[in-house]
């Protein structure tokens, strides 16, 4: 309670109502009292800019909005409303590039499109500014609810944006826009398959609607049913053939099928219709990298560099490749665009990780962690990641997956015995491991399969009437025909991935969560740790960006704790499935190739191949931040690297705590 005895909710209540009466400086001296007692309350902070710029104090209100940008970066009003000052400030060209901020974060700011649309039109770019007035339009026509959900959305307030978007299609059952709604906010909050069946009923009402076909091929993307997509994307292709924007959607999901000289091919129809476009050019070269094209790959980030200084993507496309020295001129490139205020958040983060990498190379190992650190943060910032929920997720599978369960379960399921998965924490050696057997000749590579975590969350949900999980506890209850269906649809569901081997890899990494459900499934499936000494494992997470996902890598005591909970749930599976797992050193595959190459393929029971032994030469495309180093043989390079920051690194110890001392067996 504040001294006027109003909780925080009323406080902004009045805050804001004294705003919209422009009554700005006993708005202002609300929103600071509410600052008082809660330092960061985003709303206080939203307003008290406004405030500041309604009474002329642009610099302090700059300030605040900092502030405000630093704890949500991704709040589409706080860059709305720095373009407002910067507006007011005179300075049009900077605000242009903080409405295009908001309409990033946040596609519904009518007041920022309108706004690029003014400057532009007094810029004399008439064609760019009716684009603006075109999007300017669209939100108007929208029913007023679905702008407001569309905010509760990009502002992260999921559940409300869920139950208002609910209740708006219980009345409007058939309205396209609020089935697409739903399902973006369906796809954030995980529920791919919701998200799925949404957007491909929406698609049988409005088969035109071009927005709802985009948002369908990237939830069967993210769901990696890539033929799938790769169809959706040929319907928008086929309409259009001339369209840019569909030629792109057709030659990532070209890539993500395997066929890469057709996604090359595509991407250099963009080019000739947007020459030097930053975005196609990084796709690009992500193509070409994953093709094995590397001088190649190395020009197209180069170019997209040349085309936008502030591209974050293609620097760290660049750091990503491993292999590649950044040039002096490149690295002041980076430090100049990272201290500017021109960046985007994302760009941002992708550049502080590439100064990271280029330090590194260069052994100055202070300044490198340093922008290692900035990254994370401001990765950690975007994230919703919960060290205590996910210590609670692991440990309630020790408790769920006793030995009566898989007890009362044996000789269920489906006995193919096909899969082999290799898991264990990411950056631990599993890309290698993969590259080794994937050159044996009855072993497939695949991907990182996302089906045993999608089937997981589906368990989770099942019959559920409250906000409690029934997973991993509903293990107990499944039948034969249950378990043995869910294996058969695992086998069918990756068969696309494969190429004809008896055998294939899945190398989700998070697939140890689960190595109970794995079991009941697909009782003969074969399953690989791969184990890397702790420091050295935690520190090469911390230094990577992932895609997505892997939130607990972006905090030294996040993946510390992780790999803690990680190693105690493999020793519970090696109690309660002894003899299930084989665990697989890093460290021991680089000082014995030979021998730890014969122990696995004895535990999958092939014969050994020399092929495997020259993994390096075997031509195939790989998707991981290791696809460079695994075309290289074996080198003891990064074993120690993290000894070189260790003064660094005294959280990561402490949450490690013992497991630094545990010999890895």
């Amino acid at each position: 309670m504040s001294e006027t005895g109003l909780d925080i909710d009323e406080q902004l209540k009045l805050a804001r109502a004294q705003m919209y009466e422009g009554r700005f400086e006993a708005a202002l001296g609300s929103a600071t009292a509410i600052l008082q007692s809660a330092s960061e309350n985003i709303d206080a902070l939203y307003m008290k800019a406004v405030c500041q710029r309604y009474l002329g104090d642009h610099d302090k209100a700059l300030v605040t909005i900092d502030q405000l940008k630093s704890l949500s970066p991704d709040f589409g009003r706080a860059h709305q409303e720095e373009g407002h000052i910067f507006k007011a400030k005179g300075d049009n060209e900077a605000a242009l590039a903080a409405y295009r901020r908001a309409c990033q974060c946040n596609p519904v700011l009518q007041a920022s499109w309108k706004a690029q649309a003014d400057i532009l039109e007094a810029w004399g770019r008439r064609d760019a500014a009716m684009e603006m007035r075109g999007q300017e339009q669209r939100i108007a026509a929208l029913p007023k609810p679905l702008v407001a959900i569309s905010h509760l959305l990009h502002e992260g307030k999921l559940i409300k944006a869920e139950n208002a978007c609910r209740h708006f299609l219980q009345n409007n059952p058939h309205h396209v826009e609020a089935m697409r709604l739903l399902a973006e906010i369906g796809s954030r909050l995980g529920i791919l398959e919701d998200a799925d069946f949404l957007l491909e009923s929406a698609l049988e009402f409005e088969p035109d609607n071009v927005q709802v076909r985009i948002d369908y091929i990237q939830t069967l993307r993210k769901r990696q049913k890539f033929a799938e997509a790769l169809q959706q994307s040929e319907i928008l292709y086929r309409r259009d053939s001339a369209n840019p924007v569909f030629q792109s959607l057709y030659a990532i999901e070209s890539m993500q099928t395997g066929n890469y000289e057709q996604a090359l091919d595509l991407f250099d129809k963009v080019l000739e219709k947007l020459p030097q476009d930053p975005v196609t050019l990084t796709s690009r070269g992500h193509a070409l990298k994953t093709f094995g094209r590397h001088e190649e790959a190395v020009l197209s980030y180069q170019n997209a560099i040349k085309s936008d200084p502030g591209h974050g993507d293609a620097y760290y496309g660049l750091a990503n490749l491993k292999t590649y020295r950044f040039s002096d001129d490149e690295l002041r490139l980076m430090e100049i665009q990272e201290q500017a205020n021109r960046l985007s958040y994302q760009n941002r983060i992708h550049i502080c990780f590439a100064l990271g990498k280029a330090y590194e190379d260069r052994k100055d190992y202070d300044t490198s962690f340093g922008h290692y650190e900035r990254g994370n943060e401001l990765k950690r910032v975007q994230s919703r990641y919960d060290a205590d929920q996910m210590t609670a997720e692991l440990k309630s599978q020790i408790t769920a997956c006793t030995p009566a369960l898989f007890e009362k379960q044996s000789g269920k399921g489906c006995d193919a015995p096909d899969p082999i998965f290799i898991l264990g924490l990411p950056r631990a050696g599993s890309t290698l491991l993969e590259q080794i057997l994937a050159s044996h000749s009855q072993i497939d590579g695949t991907l990182e399969l996302p089906n045993i975590l999608s089937l997981a969350h589906r368990l989770r949900r099942q019959k559920q009437a409250s906000n409690d999980s029934l997973y991993p506890e509903v293990l107990h209850d499944l039948d034969a025909d249950q378990l043995r269906t869910m294996g058969e649809e695992f086998i069918e569901s990756t068969r696309i991935h494969r190429q004809g081997a008896s055998f294939f890899i899945d190398k989700m990494p998070n697939n140890f969560r689960h190595i109970g459900l794995i079991k009941l499934i697909l009782p003969n499936a074969k399953i690989i740790d791969a184990r890397r000494e702790p420091m050295a494992c935690c520190f090469s997470g911390f230094k990577q960006l992932f895609a997505e996902g892997q939130e607990f890598t972006y905090g030294l005591n996040e993946i510390g704790r992780y790999y803690s909970d990680y190693v105690e749930l493999m020793d519970h599976w090696d109690t309660v499935l002894p003899g299930a797992v084989l665990r697989v050193q890093h460290e021991d595959v680089l000082d014995d190739l030979d021998g730890q190459v014969r122990r696995m393929l004895d535990y999958l029971g092939l014969p050994f191949e020399q092929a495997c032994i020259d993994f390096h030469r075997t031509k195939r495309a790989v998707r991981t931040a290791s696809s460079e180093q695994v075309r290289q043989p074996i080198t003891k390079a990064s074993v120690d690297l993290w000894r070189h920051y260790q003064s660094h690194l005294q959280p990561l110890k402490n949450a490690l705590g013992s497991k630094i001392l545990e010999p890895q067996q």
